[in-house]
């Protein structure tokens, strides 16, 4: 079937509007409830969490009732980074996680995404039948086996000492000054409070959420804030979380900013040298820089390439038994440690670094120099194909022969926004705008 719901991470757009309307949340509430619940016998637990978006109550209450109508018993968490989600969802015991969030988009977006009973986000297979019940309708249960609802107020507390304990026994940050932004989002207590409990001394940005401001001019797509508080404080490193804290971006004492790919080729040099990288592999998107694959290669490790999304990242890892892996954009994955992306965990896990090696973050964050790379984006309404155009198509062709042998050109629609998003990188920057450019001019006369 064709879907009509889900992306590339779960439900995703702009609040009041198809589909993140509080009727539309309802029926999915229901359609996934009555896909776990079945008709086993038993409780049945769905744990919920959500960012600081004001839109995030709407949502709450409606997925609470549609989950509760087909006998669900909802534990609802509060504001949780993403990662605590997966987390939490089979540590108490729940057939289903949710979390409420559009992640780094605006605050006016909003987005349900989906974590099944062992806290890994759910299948495509999965997610397809959960449309399909939603187009079917959903038979609610009978009256006296209406689920329940309460508040958990300890799954923070629950989060923040698990991420804690990815620190070696005994290692302390005492002494290290960090700048953490937190993008007004869903980790505005937890990474601050980690951070200081570890003896950290921590310049909080981003803390101050009130609904509306999340991800504005702060957090890992508007770093700036944070670079400038990094140089201004003379601090040692600088945390980027976005919406929902499940990607990082680095920034060193200098006010330079790292992505993914480099805070991936330091763990993944670091794993390797500890023997704890399984088969020497190292798990990224498409997007990631050729750079970070020729780093990889040089050490005799390798980069296996999946389609964006972190979920396709970890569907990978799982299906091969690798354990780390992510995305340029920051999305960091260990599995030893998390089911999913885990901003903070990998914040850490860099700090650690620093620590044993006594190098500062400068050192750190440049393990390579990235390939030029060129990304813009087009936006386009719902009712365009613009990548079904002939002119663009010939615009695509044109540029693949240009880069043969001197680089690589991705072409894709995103998964959570409606945009096109052209990309390439080459060694000649005039052939890589010029190709780049060339396709973005034809997608835009397209649209």
């Amino acid at each position: 079937m064709t879907r009509k719901l889900f992306g590339t991470d779960g439900v995703r757009g702009t609040a009041n509007a198809f589909p993140m309307t509080a009727e539309m949340a309802l029926m999915i509430g229901a359609a996934a409830g009555r896909y776990f619940r079945r008709e086993r016998a038993g409780v049945h637990r769905v744990v919920i969490g959500k960012d600081t978006r004001l839109s995030g109550y709407m949502f709450e209450n409606a997925l609470t009732a549609g989950l509760t109508s087909t006998g669900m018993s909802v534990l609802l968490l509060g504001p949780v980074p993403t990662p605590a989600v997966g987390l939490l969802t089979p540590a108490m015991r729940a057939d289903l996680g949710i979390m409420i969030s559009a992640s780094h988009n605006p605050a006016d977006d909003n987005g349900i995404k989906f974590f099944g009973p062992d806290g890994f986000k759910l299948s495509d297979e999965v997610e397809a039948e959960i449309e399909a019940l939603v187009e079917a309708g959903v038979q609610p249960a009978q009256a006296h086996n209406i689920g329940r609802a309460k508040r958990i107020d300890d799954g923070r507390f629950r989060y923040m000492e698990r991420v804690k304990s990815t620190l070696p026994h005994g290692m302390r940050l005492d002494g290290m000054k960090v700048v953490v932004d937190c993008a007004n989002g869903a980790a505005y207590r937890t990474a601050p409070e980690v951070l200081w409990e570890l003896g950290a001394d921590v310049i909080p940005v981003g803390t101050s959420p009130n609904g509306l401001n999340i991800n504005a001019n702060c957090g890992s797509t508007r770093p700036q804030a944070a670079a400038e508080a990094v140089v201004a404080h003379g601090a040692d490193v600088g945390i980027c979380l976005d919406g929902d804290a499940d990607r990082i971006i680095l920034i060193d004492e200098t006010g330079t900013i790292a992505d993914g790919d480099q805070i991936m080729a330091l763990m993944a040099a670091r794993w390797a040298e500890e023997q704890r990288l399984h088969e020497g592999t190292l798990v990224a998107t498409v997007m990631s820089n050729l750079g970070l694959e020729r780093f990889l290669e040089s050490r005799g490790l390798r980069l296996q390439r999946t389609k964006v999304g972190d979920r396709y990242v970890v569907e990978a890892m799982r299906a091969h038994g690798w354990n780390l892996g992510g995305e340029q954009s920051g999305h960091i994955v260990m599995t030893d440690y998390a089911t999913t992306g885990d901003g903070l965990m990998a914040g850490l896990q860099f700090l650690c670094e620093m620590v044993r090696t006594g190098q500062p973050a400068s050192d750190l964050a440049r393990n390579f120099a990235p390939v030029p790379q060129l990304l813009k984006n087009v936006r386009f309404g719902a009712d365009k194909a613009p990548l079904e155009a002939a002119s663009v198509q010939g615009a695509i062709a044109e540029a693949e022969a240009a880069l043969t042998g001197k680089g690589r050109l991705l072409i894709r629609k995103s998964g959570t926004e409606p945009l096109i998003r052209v990309m390439a990188e080459c060694e000649d920057e005039a052939l890589l705008a010029q190709v780049v450019d060339g396709i973005v001019a034809e997608v835009q006369a397209a649209v």
